[in-house]
Parts: C-alpha cells; structure tokens; sequence
C-alpha cells in the first residue's frame, strides 16, 4: 500500500450531521419489522432508499428488490419505497389485492398533500424536481390535475401555462435550499400570483446537511461525500462543496478514493447523504489510515431527534428475537 509522504497527520472533520435522516430510518426499519414480522420474502418497489449498501443488506435477509407491481406474486407483502408512488400503483396493488406497507418519507407525503390540496382548489401545479427521480415520479401521479415540472430557471423562462393567474408550486424535498430559492424567485417574477410554501418543502435533513457542508468548507482543503450516485441529496452536497472552490468528491465507498487526492492536503471533511449508513463513512476514514496518520474531529452542527411513526399495521409486534 502506497503512502503519503512523511508529513504532520491529516486533520479529519467529521459534518454534523450526516448520513441516515428520519424518513430512511423509518423506511429500512419497516423492511426490516416486515421481514420478522411475515418472514421472507417480502418484496420492496425500487429501492428503498438510493444506497448499494442499504439495499444488499436487506436483500441477505430476504428482501426482494422488484422494478414494477407485476413482478410481485399475489398475495406477497409489498412495500413502497421511501421516495413515494403514484396514485396509479396504490390503486394496481389494491386491484391485486397485495398487502402494501407504506415507507414514503412523511415529508415527501407532506408534498403530496400540499399538491393535491392546490389541485383541489382549481390550481395548476408547478413541481420543483429533477426529471426521472422517483420522488418526482410519485408526487406529479400523486396530483390529478396539471402538473409542470421545472427544474431551473431556464425552464421558468420557456414554461406555459394555461392560466398564470392560478398557480402554485410545491418542490422536492431533496433539492439544494440556494437553486429552489432561485427557481422560486424566477417563478414568482414570471408570476406575480403564485402561491406556494417557499423553501418549506426542503426538509429538514436535507437542509441541516447543506449548512454542514457550508461550514465545512471553511475549515478543509478537500471534501469526500460519501453517497450513491443516483442520490440526489448526496449530489446537492457535492455541488455545494465545488461551488464553494473547495475540491469534493462523491464517492459510493472507500475504493472511490484516490491516494492522488490527499497529495499537499492537511484537512479532509467528511460528510454523507441521507441514506448513507454510517459504517461507509467508517471504511473511508479506516482505509485514509491506512496511507497516513490521522486525526479526527466532530464539527459542531445541529443535534437531529426526529423521529417518524410506523405504519400501524407494524406496532403492537415483538420482534425482539
């Protein structure tokens, strides 16, 4: 194994907080209390949450991951992922009369309702998102009426609608707090009328994570955000940390890394997206041990004791042993 050269021990600063947030907590424990509770197999739509590690370990315990309905037996348990579903799958797993457990992140559900609620009151809807995330997929078939994805304000400029008088927006809850500002400013000067919840939509995981990372940069030469590539709050964190000058990189795991990186660096953050388990961040600071000495440090950041309900179908069971 290759190392550094002969030099003063890296400075490691640990983001607080980071990794798993409230809903994919939630999310992975209802997997988890399904597979007790009815044994295996129990079959989950997409992933549960957008990370590799997450997703082979609760297959080796007998999850099966499935893309779409018709690939789960009848009668199996089924459980929608955290990022939401479109009306159109509830209702097929009704028709199938599959024993569906919910894992949609309630604020993501919060979304939903806010969508609806406009919808239901004569609003055009105007969706803050990334084309093709699946969160963005089940909010806009969570809403019956019209529904405009935007995702920059280049797409604010090109939008049309059928009546700029009556409408609203809702966002993703995952995006960057700075680009959904801007998005929403270039909204509201297009048009004056709209209604919507400013950032609120931006969940609180995803903003605490963001000013982590704000902070962070301040104080290291180099950040690693340790997240899936298909994780859009892992991609926001990385963006932030660029845009901030500061050399980033997002990295699934430890081999991600190169020793070329750390070459005239004596300060390294670390930070995770919110489906990141804890033990990656662990291997990335256990393999930067191995090509030097380190030191590590806990950034001072908000403390997060969110804690999200389970579906009732899951309480009442002991499932201790």
């Amino acid at each position: 194994m290759k190392v550094l050269k002969e030099k003063k021990s890296l400075r490691i600063v640990l983001a607080q907080p980071r990794g798993f947030c409230a809903g994919v907590e939630r999310a992975i424990e209802i997997v988890e209390r399904a597979l007790k509770i009815y044994g295996p197999p129990v079959y989950v739509r997409h992933e549960i949450v957008h990370n590799k590690r997450v997703v082979n370990n609760l297959s080796s315990k007998g999850a099966i991951f499935v893309q779409e309905l018709d690939q789960i037996p009848e009668g199996a348990v089924t459980v929608f992922s955290a990022h939401g579903v479109a009306q159109k799958v509830e209702d097929t797993a009704n028709i199938r009369n599959l024993p569906v457990l919910d894992a949609t992140c309630p604020l993501v559900a919060k979304v939903h309702k806010e969508g609806q609620r406009y919808s239901e009151g004569g609003f055009e809807v105007i969706l803050i998102g990334h084309e093709g995330h699946p969160e963005v997929e089940g909010t806009m078939g969570r809403i019956s009426g019209p529904v405009y994805l935007v995702s920059n304000t280049d797409d604010v400029k090109k939008l049309k609608v059928k009546n700029p008088d009556k409408l609203s927006y809702v966002s993703q809850t995952t995006l960057s707090v700075d680009d959904t500002k801007d998005v929403i400013n270039a909204l509201q000067d297009r048009f004056p009328n709209i209604i919507g919840p400013d950032v609120k939509d931006i969940c609180y995981a995803t903003q605490n994570r963001q000013s982590a990372v704000r902070d962070l940069v301040k104080e290291v030469d180099l950040v690693l955000v340790v997240g899936a590539r298909n994780s859009s709050n892992s991609n926001r964190l990385k963006d932030i940390g660029a845009e901030s000058g500061v050399k980033t990189h997002l990295i699934e795991t430890a081999d991600d890394m190169s020793l070329d990186w750390f070459e005239s660096v004596e300060s390294v953050g670390i930070t995770s997206g919110a489906s990141t388990p804890d033990e990656l961040v662990k291997e990335v600071i256990d393999k930067i041990s191995t090509f030097t000495s380190i030191e590590i440090e806990k950034q001072l950041g908000k403390e997060e004791n969110v804690v999200f309900k389970l579906p009732k179908e899951l309480l009442n069971f002991d499932i201790a042993n």
